[in-house]
């Protein structure tokens, strides 16, 4: 998950990075498809020059080296409300077929089963970044056919939903699991089936979908990770294996 993600960043140069897996995976493109990659952390730092893995936004590695320091209201409104920033990295409890993300509460709103976070800073990302990149593990109660909460928009209803309300960004491009990567179709906005994961069928990943899946006429075979994007993971970026 994390090299695939780390992959999907050539070429670009400014990343909104979240805590986890994104985490990893932009300091890892970094160091390998984009050098010039610059790490835009929600506590107020943009280009973060950390020395080791972060702990989290808060973590005083990222300060320094880093190109700028300022209040976390500036970066969203100059930064992110400004168009700024290139890609940013989402996760969520619940993500439905159009890319939508529920991190609020699963079950009735009145009486949840589970009460999680909130949004955070993630509707706004999810509105102004120009794309989103998700990472989330492949669970059938992750990825649902109706969300319990609408949190973070990703397509809306479809392709044209997000144009309609005003909504800058262009939404999620790619997801990345950890069986499969899924991009969204052009025409509807909906996920569709990219590539499997070595030793993964597509059964495997339907199991765990819910709902009716499409799938990519050239579906691909995930590329494994190489030598030397496993040593920097493992040696140089994460030895403790913290979010691995």
């Amino acid at each position: 998950m994390i090299v695939t993600a780390a992959r999907a960043l050539q070429g670009v140069r400014t990343v909104f990075v979240g805590v986890g897996l994104p985490n990893s995976a932009c300091n890892l493109a970094r160091r390998t498809v984009a050098p010039d990659l610059e790490l835009i952390y929600e506590s107020g730092i943009y280009g973060a020059r950390p020395a080791r893995l972060p702990l989290s936004i808060g973590d005083p590695t990222l300060i320094s080296g880093a190109t700028s320091i300022c209040s976390m209201a500036d970066l969203f409104g100059l930064y992110l409300q400004g168009g700024l920033v290139e890609v940013a990295f989402l996760g969520g409890a619940q993500i439905d077929r159009f890319g939508n993300l529920n991190t609020t509460v699963i079950g009735d709103w009145e009486r949840p089963k589970v009460r999680l976070p909130g949004s955070g800073g993630a509707c706004e990302i999810a509105i102004n970044a120009r794309q989103i990149f998700i990472i989330m593990r492949l669970k059938r109660r992750a990825f649902v056919n109706q969300l319990n909460f609408l949190t973070s928009p990703g397509h809306m209803g479809g392709r044209g939903e997000r144009e309609s309300l005003g909504l800058p960004g262009a939404g999620p491009q790619l997801v990345v699991t950890d069986k499969c990567v899924f991009q969204f179709e052009e025409e509807t906005g909906e996920m569709v089936l990219q590539s499997l994961h070595s030793g993964v069928t597509q059964a495997d990943v339907e199991e765990q979908v819910g709902w009716e899946l499409r799938v990519a006429d050239d579906r691909a075979q995930t590329l494994a990770p190489s030598e030397e994007e496993l040593h920097l993971l493992r040696e140089e970026l994460g030895p403790q294996g913290l979010y691995r």
